[in-house]
């Protein structure tokens, strides 16, 4: 089978616009997590949200184009021509036209939704905006980077919740291993804060008050994030031919169901997830230096993951874990691409970032989250967990090159 080389990553998140914005939040343990901003906020409890700041999607793409997009599909599209520019790609290049798009999407267009419905409901108006379906429907995402890039391979969005962006890495991976593509654009977006979904995520009991504190004694809860992150994969051959600038590779994939639970998270699905990519990698355990977590801040969510890490590493022997969820918070759909963007820069880099927010790391969990500071530690290979709503588990395994 072929190998997949990471050519090109693109990144618009709450801590900045671009990969090298993030990456200095993630290193640093500074929290993008703020005032939540949004339409008829007066409806919510909720206060606080790691939203993406100062967006301007024209930047990206004209304006009159924007205006056809739900806001997850702008920040899909500025993060995949951020990637495509990285790779030392243009749009509509011989090499794009023949890429596939796979984008990993938590909902769709709910800022779209929310505000078709309360015009509807709440002004009683008979109405909707004409491009209301185009806007929201999940696939406008990877459509519309579709078209801006001119990539015409196969296309599609894959909606797992919070492992979407994971799948999606690990799907696109897949077509290139078997050789059904030699180029991917891959990642995931979410854009859902709006009062009408965080009033759903309010009544699940789950929201954090003041911040998100991932394997901390004093966690409470998740908070909710957005942004985009998109990756151009490339088969190893056709990379290196055309002389790409390597970020990473991606050696194994795993993905399994609990079966057991919507919304309480199995170990044992979990589990199996993390031995497949091991597995998939075919790389023994003891060369894994660094595992970034799925990590939400909940009580059950951290003390299921960290039981899941122990039992496959061995007690004690677990490497350093961080979550990136209290700088970038949870970003749902996109969270497992943003989180997939840490792991490569901290294998590239030599750097783990820590848990911001951890600070009181709870001993009984029997890991170690980075509390602190970053750490230098030249790694050979990394985990990325993405563990969802559903009981739909995925986990990447990255290697540095």
């Amino acid at each position: 089978m072929n190998r997949v080389a990471i050519t090109g990553m693109g990144m618009i998140a709450p801590a900045g616009l671009t990969v090298a914005e993030n990456w200095d939040a993630l290193v640093a343990g500074r929290s993008a997590i703020g005032a939540l901003e949004c339409d008829r906020l007066e409806l919510l409890q909720t206060r606080i949200a790691a939203q993406v700041r100062d967006f301007d999607p024209s930047r990206w793409m004209p304006a009159r184009l924007a205006a056809t997009m739900d806001r997850f599909s702008q920040m899909a599209v500025a993060a995949a021509l951020d990637s495509l520019a990285d790779a030392g790609l243009a749009p509509h290049d011989a090499v794009v036209e023949r890429a596939a798009v796979i984008i990993g999407i938590g909902v769709g267009g709910l800022l779209t939704l929310d505000d078709a419905f309360y015009r509807f409901y709440g002004e009683q108006k008979n109405r909707a905006h004409p491009l209301t379906i185009p806007k929201l429907m999940a696939n406008a995402a990877p459509s519309q980077v579709s078209m801006v890039t001119g990539a015409q391979g196969i296309t599609y969005a894959l909606a797992s919740a919070c492992a979407s962006g994971a799948h999606a890495l690990g799907n696109a991976a897949q077509l290139i291993r078997h050789g059904v593509t030699s180029v991917a654009l891959a990642g995931g977006t979410e854009a859902c804060l709006s009062a009408g979904t965080v009033l759903g995520w309010e009544a699940l009991r789950v929201l954090a008050t003041d911040t998100c504190r991932p394997f901390s004694a004093s966690r409470s809860g998740l908070v909710l994030g957005e942004g985009a992150a998109v990756f151009v994969l490339e088969a190893w051959d056709h990379a290196v031919a055309r002389g790409a600038d390597i970020h990473a590779e991606l050696i194994g994939y795993g993905a399994t169901a609990d079966a057991r639970d919507l919304t309480t998270p199995d170990a044992a699905g979990a589990l199996r997830a993390m031995r497949s990519a091991v597995a998939d990698a075919g790389v023994p355990l003891d060369r894994i230096g660094y595992v970034n977590a799925h990590g939400t801040g909940t009580m059950i969510n951290d003390r299921t993951e960290a039981q899941v890490l122990r039992s496959l590493f061995g007690e004690g022997r677990v490497p350093p874990v961080s979550s990136s969820k209290g700088v970038l918070g949870h970003g749902l759909g996109t969270a497992g691409a943003l989180e997939a963007v840490a792991t490569v820069l901290a294998l590239k880099n030599g750097v783990l970032p820590p848990t911001a927010n951890c600070d009181a790391p709870d001993a009984t969990l029997g890991i170690d989250p980075i509390p602190g500071d970053a750490r230098n530690a030249p790694i050979d290979v990394a985990l990325s967990n993405s563990f969802a709503f559903g009981g739909l588990n995925a986990v990447l395994a990255l290697a540095r090159v």
